[in-house]
């Protein structure tokens, strides 16, 4: 059984149906149905506008902070896939320097 495919929406997309949400004085469900989105992914944007608008609750990450932390965390990813490496060549050769005395 395949998945369904992921959809992604652009920033200004995401905006748009927030900005939407906030002016139609309709439901949020109701704009999400009007929009084509789940009402989850439409909950979310708007709880992360909010966040991004300072109004969100103590400790929440913004947009931005959550890049950075993505980021950081692919770097760690890449440095420690080297560490690895570089303490396997380094083991391997300690052992071939015993092979050869």
């Amino acid at each position: 059984m395949a998945g369904k495919k992921r959809r992604t929406f652009t920033k200004q997309f995401k905006a748009d149906a927030v900005r939407l949400e906030k002016e139609s004085g309709e439901s949020l469900a109701a704009v999400a149905r009007n929009i084509g989105v789940g009402e989850q992914s439409l909950r979310n944007w708007v709880r992360q506008a909010e966040i991004d608008a300072g109004r969100g609750p103590a400790g929440a990450y913004t947009t931005s902070e959550r890049a950075e932390i993505k980021e950081l965390r692919r770097k760690l990813r890449d440095v420690e896939r080297e560490r690895d490496f570089l303490k396997k060549a380094a083991a391997f050769f300690a052992k071939e320097t015993e092979n050869t005395k």
